[in-house]
């Protein structure tokens, strides 16, 4: 009972005989566990017997020694070779088992998460203590928050898993996460798209955007704000999840038998997956642009815009803007990259750092710096996707004939035309993502 009571100590932060809600939590974000509240809760309403909100020493006790009943059969087939402690290749071979795969360095990172003594093994009582304060039913469960653990945040803090199973490896198939993550996205776009249309009109038309938009609202209606939304869907999830494939394999090469990237390595990484996917899903942005400024009614829906665009223009149409685009990519996503795992690396040497508002914080930081710092060449290529069908538009000009173009007009200010609207469309944007993708990936588990 030593142990039992050892770790109801450490638990009990302010030495109060009890453990309260708060502290609870916080050992559960130190180790990764989500959804933090709901765990909690399960607890609570299971085991505080006189419902006062907290668990006394006594009640602890009947929840630990549940624990131990039901997993002591599950660490002993845990441990491989029978000597008494889980260590790293026990680890690979369960998740080898589960059909996962797994690099070295993040095996060591679960082990390090349950070892107590630096050994680089989990015996009984470290394992114990993780499982108390990570309450998963079953080792499948158990895996899950492990990987959840082991997490890439790209843009508008959509998380995605850098551990993948061989027939997602093999298909490019993400299962239940990226099917809760794509629901998401698609919500959180959808309800700023308002916002996002404005930042659009703003980069193109300046001041003018606001009078105009009230204009298209009187004779589109209330659904003109929602113009190119559908595309917009369709764009922003797969390019995402296929500049976190590209990210995340690329990481593993990289990292070897390593610990970490550094800061030059993670703007690398992200320069290229960030271009690569941008590259790809190309075409679909100019759609976007073309459906945000038309007045409503002009084109008959996504591919109506498509076919109009390649019998009245050009193939090379779909790829206007091309070059400023990449070139805004680069620092970008590169940026974004390195500062955020930049950010998380320094916040791992802390629990009290991963809390909700914080890691929001977090990831909205890397995206204000990844958007000053490329803002500029985003206005030059949304104003060279719209020359086809501006009244005053020349002949397409190239980047560097935008940039004088748009100072001669606008000024310095130019050149940051709609970023307040896209910091503003951010914060909704992430919360929703946040929010939801852990609502709708439980949900999909219960119905798949």
């Amino acid at each position: 009972m030593d142990h039992f009571r050892g770790l109801f100590d450490k638990l009990d932060k302010n030495e109060d005989g009890f453990i309260s809600t708060e502290e609870l939590q916080s050992e559960m974000r130190r180790i990764g566990v989500e959804p933090v509240c709901e765990k909690v809760q399960a607890i609570l309403s299971k085991y505080d017997q006189n419902e006062d909100g907290h668990l006394s020493y006594q009640e602890f006790l009947i929840y630990m020694m549940d624990r131990e009943k039901k997993w002591k059969i599950d660490f002993h087939a845990l441990d491989r070779n029978k000597c008494g402690a889980i260590d790293l290749e026990d680890i690979i071979s369960l998740f080898m088992e589960l059909g996962l795969v797994i690099s070295k360095p993040n095996a060591k990172r679960i082990i390090q998460m349950m070892d107590e003594d630096n050994s680089m093994t989990v015996d009984w009582e470290e394992f114990l203590q993780h499982i108390i304060i990570n309450p998963a039913e079953n080792i499948g469960e158990l895996v899950s928050s492990w990987k959840h653990n082991l997490v890439f945040d790209v843009g508008e803090s959509r998380s995605m898993p850098i551990e993948l199973t061989q027939q997602e490896t093999d298909l490019s198939i993400w299962g239940n996460f990226i099917l809760a993550a794509g629901l998401a996205d698609a919500v959180s776009r959808t309800v700023t798209a308002p916002i996002d249309l404005l930042k659009t009109r703003l980069q193109v038309f300046g001041s003018k955007a606001v009078s105009l938009g009230f204009r298209e609202l009187q004779t589109g209606g209330f659904r003109s704000l929602w113009q190119g939304n559908a595309v917009n869907v369709l764009k922003g999830t797969p390019q995402s999840t296929l500049q976190c494939f590209i990210y995340a394999q690329m990481r593993m090469y990289t990292l070897g038998d390593r610990d970490s990237l550094s800061v030059h390595q993670r703007f690398g990484l992200g320069c290229v997956s960030g271009t690569v996917a941008h590259a790809v899903f190309y075409p679909l942005e100019v759609l976007k642009v073309r459906l945000n400024l038309q007045p409503a009614g002009t084109y008959n829906g996504v591919l109506g815009c498509a076919r109009l665009i390649y019998q009245n223009e050009s193939v090379s149409a779909f790829y206007r803007g091309f070059k400023p685009s990449i070139l805004c990519m680069i620092p970008y996503a590169g940026v974004e990259c390195a500062v955020h795992q930049s950010i998380m690396s320094w916040a791992r040497q802390d629990p009290e750092h991963f809390s909700d508002p914080k890691l929001f914080l977090f990831s909205f930081a890397a995206f204000a710096s990844g958007q000053a710092t490329s803002y500029p060449l985003a206005v030059i290529r949304t104003h060279q996707q719209a020359q086809a069908f501006c009244s005053n538009s020349q002949k397409p000009t190239d980047a560097l004939q935008g940039l004088f173009g748009i100072y001669e007009k606008y000024g310095v200010r130019g050149f940051y035309n709609g970023m307040g609207a896209s910091f503003v469309r951010a914060v909704p944007c992430a919360l929703l993502n946040y929010t939801l993708t852990s609502k709708f990936e439980t949900l999909l588990s219960s119905l798949l």
